[in-house]
């Protein structure tokens, strides 16, 4: 048989991967170290699968929001399935009476909000079916929904800028961007810790204990106030006005925009209008040209968080900058990237912070890239892109689909066979 030319092979390998952690009809990110379904995990697994397979994508977002809470949260990890891989399982959570009647058990905290991204992605990849795209409306009401709960719930106070209210609701779980906020977060907690993650993956790639019992400490401070999002609003010692949070709900509120367009809803247009003003206007002003990047806000300490990350270029996704922080921008991502052999790293190797292998406090990340690729690419940087998107996906090819990468030897961290990369290479190589 003659061998199929290098992206084809790979490719294929990324189907394998999707088919292979398919638990009927949601996709678990990898095997064992993370057995149930993920939000946004789903929600970059969707869109890999709308390249190829949009009935397919449709379905995952469907089994997500099978989890959606009644005032709109659709929550960070939904159980469908029992599993003593993980830690923290659905019985920490203590959420019953808040996830869906006769639905699966969840978490009890969300996930940056790709969902409405992924949906515009399937319903454009649909295009031609009538049949596949009458699935896109319900969809549309529950991220409508999800949307009104993010400015209720976590920007009460209407700043433009939402909060999250524990660090795994950026995904950027241990990033040093929190290490101070940490500070002031108790190691105390009512739960037992059993750690299952370095059971599985080297724990020099994993948080630290005490990073897990100040996780566990706010898990304990929710689950005492029931939940209520105005109740963990005044308990909680962890409160972050989040720059990549924020920026990708402008960006998916852009996306819900341009849905309620093909689905005829003038009046949820409107409202998605207001969302999107508010929140790019919010956004654009953590702007910091002396850091040539964009940064979080403390919303306890009133202090801005100047720790270089990743995040601080996120919002390219959803701003047209201007031409001095285009320039600006270019420049500062340029540099980091001289530090580095592959990939966007999360934190750059000439920060005191970086920890090349160590989850978010160093190695590089495809979905990561990704969002940069769409940013650079809105805002037409297109050298940066490209160079960041063959970076990509040469680390992906050499690395067999890791969850992430040391950007300085290209060696493949944490899981294996990762649902997501693989859904960042079909996407790149569309």
């Amino acid at each position: 048989m003659k061998p199929l030319p290098s992206h084809d092979r790979f490719v294929a390998r990324a189907k394998d991967i999707l088919r292979a952690n398919d638990r009927g009809g949601y996709t678990v990110p990898t095997a064992r170290l993370y057995p149930f379904q993920w939000n946004w995990d789903s929600a970059f697994v969707a869109m890999g699968f709308a390249t190829y397979d949009p009935g397919r994508a449709y379905r995952e977002l469907e089994m997500l929001v099978r989890g959606q809470w009644a005032d709109g949260m659709i929550p960070q990890i939904i159980f469908h399935a029992p599993s003593d891989t993980y830690f923290p399982g659905a019985d920490v959570w203590k959420t019953s009476g808040k996830s869906p009647v006769g639905g699966p058990a969840t978490s009890g905290i969300t996930q940056p909000p790709v969902f409405a991204m992924a949906l515009r992605a399937v319903h454009e990849a649909a295009a031609g079916s009538t049949e596949l795209q009458t699935r896109t409306l319900p969809l549309f009401e529950a991220a409508l929904k999800s949307h009104r709960w993010w400015l209720a719930a976590r920007d009460p106070e209407q700043t433009g800028l939402v909060s999250i209210l524990h660090n795994w609701e950026t995904g950027s779980d241990n990033s040093p961007a929190w290490d101070l906020a940490f500070e002031r977060v108790p190691t105390t907690t009512v739960t037992k810790i059993v750690r299952k993650d370095t059971g599985h993956v080297d724990a020099a790639m994993r948080p630290r204990d005490i990073d897990y019992q100040r996780y566990i400490h706010l898990v304990d401070t929710y689950a005492a106030v029931g939940w209520d999002p105005d109740a963990q609003w005044r308990a909680t010692p962890f409160k972050i006005a989040e720059i990549q949070t924020t920026a990708i709900l402008a960006r998916a509120t852009e996306d819900l925009i341009a849905l309620s367009d093909s689905l005829r809803r003038p009046e949820a247009k409107a409202e998605l209008l207001d969302m999107h003003a508010r929140l790019v206007t919010g956004l654009a002003s953590r702007w910091r040209p002396e850091l040539s990047r964009f940064c979080s806000y403390d919303m306890i300490s009133k202090s801005d968080i100047v720790t270089p990350t990743h995040a601080g270029f996120v919002p390219l996704l959803a701003l047209d900058l201007d031409a001095d922080q285009k320039h600006a921008v270019a420049r500062e991502m340029s540099r980091w990237l001289a530090s580095v052999k592959s990939g966007f790293p999360t934190v750059p190797p000439f920060a005191a912070e970086f920890e090349a292998k160590r989850y978010w406090r160093g190695p590089s990340w495809a979905i990561m890239n990704w969002l940069l690729i769409d940013g650079l690419q809105r805002n037409r940087m297109d050298a940066l892109a490209a160079r960041l998107r063959a970076d990509t996906l040469t680390a992906i090819e050499a690395t067999d689909f890791a969850e992430y990468v040391d950007p300085i030897t290209v060696e493949g961290c944490g899981g294996t066979a990762f649902s997501w990369t693989a859904a960042a290479y079909l996407h790149l190589t569309k």
